[in-house]
């Protein structure tokens, strides 16, 4: 699976801004989509999931605020952020997670480009 992220920008605190993920490849085997952010000197942090029946969950700091979504007919998800803060700052990945069934499954976890958010105080 391959993943194309878009979305990130500059924006003042208190905006918003839409992150978008593309999935290609083997996308019927993705079970969940993530969303992942860095910060420098940081690890990397998931803060929003939603899995193939829908189901989200998020990072206690973006509860409220952040909003995962996924089309899967498109194979797409999309991470809405609003009342963004100056924390927010950071590279956001987004991950598809799944497990390709062969002749042995593997499971596996596939990683898109990072997109810089910059939220400004």
């Amino acid at each position: 699976v391959q993943l194309q992220a878009s979305g990130g920008g500059l924006v003042r605190a208190g905006g918003s801004l839409r992150l978008s993920c593309q999935a290609s490849g083997s996308v019927r085997s993705i079970n969940a989509f993530e969303w992942y952010r860095q910060v420098p000197g940081k690890t990397r942090e998931l803060v929003a999931s939603i899995n193939r029946g829908g189901s989200t969950r998020y990072a206690d700091s973006v509860k409220g605020r952040f909003t995962t979504s996924r089309d899967n007919a498109a194979s797409t998800a999309d991470l809405q952020m609003s009342n963004l803060k100056f924390e927010d700052t950071g590279v956001y990945y987004c991950a598809a997670e799944g497990i390709e069934f062969g002749d042995t499954p593997v499971a596996y976890r596939s990683w898109g480009q990072g997109t810089q958010v910059t939220v400004s105080s």
